[in-house]
């Protein structure tokens, strides 16, 4: 095809798609990451040092009201506020889990209009000091700053609605692998070498990201940046 390397194949967006165009050929499996993948809600670490829901991460601190009022918002009718991604991400998911786990009482959850929204209620919550839950995924430049995943009831084949469960469970964490053209590996064969060495952690790949939205470098800048100051990981 067009693309001659991906080095972040995630198996919870792409998994599938990634399995059928290796099937069908000319696509390479070039091994995983160190870094393991996970999207789903958490909180700032902020939030539990601040004591504003004592228990976290454990998803049934979430019942108490000494939790929840605490994550009131304008928008949320006097209850706590999850805010999601865009409803296009993952449709009623997390409204549906929410209802599973019995916390639909005390909790709701709202939509964002994109992934910068979600940053600007990290960035909102922090100086007003109030808590929030929001969606989010690592590895991701938040790594960094502090952020914790709530541990929810572990996720099992067939335990979301979509396939017959009742949606009281957490999101799977799942692989981030490396793919390349078969026909790449010919014509860049010490390249190609180069990438199936690369195994990133968590870290280093949130801190790649952190340049760009962090530091607000360009794409370029910033991969220029991180190979200048890796160099032990790359050569």
């Amino acid at each position: 095809g067009d693309v001659d390397i991906s080095h972040e194949v995630w198996q919870s967006a792409f998994g599938k798609s990634f399995d059928a165009a290796r099937d069908a050929g000319g696509l390479l499996d070039w091994g995983d990451h160190v870094a393991r993948s996970l999207e789903d809600m958490g909180y700032p670490n902020w939030v539990e040092e601040k004591g504003l829901c004592p228990g976290l991460p454990d998803w049934e601190a979430l019942k108490a009201e000494a939790c929840w009022k605490n994550f009131v918002t304008p928008d949320s009718g006097g209850k706590g506020r999850w805010l999601e991604g865009p409803q296009t991400w993952h449709q009623d998911l997390m409204p549906q889990r929410l209802t599973a786990l019995g916390l639909d009482a005390n909790w709701v959850v709202k939509f964002a209009g994109g992934a910068d929204a979600l940053w600007a209620e990290l960035a909102a919550a922090k100086k007003e000091g109030r808590g929030t839950i929001i969606f989010n995924w690592t590895p991701n430049f938040t790594d960094g700053a502090g952020f914790t995943f709530i541990d929810f009831p572990p996720y099992t084949d067939g335990c979301r609605p979509a396939d017959g469960g009742d949606g009281a469970c957490g999101s799977p964490d799942g692989y981030l692998k490396k793919a390349v053209s078969e026909k790449w590996t010919k014509t860049h064969p010490d390249a190609a070498a180069m990438f199936k060495k690369l195994a990133f952690t968590t870290g280093q790949i949130g801190a790649m990201a952190a340049y760009v939205d962090v530091d607000k470098m360009s794409h370029e800048d910033a991969a220029k940046t991180w190979l200048k100051k890796n160099k032990k990981v790359w050569k």
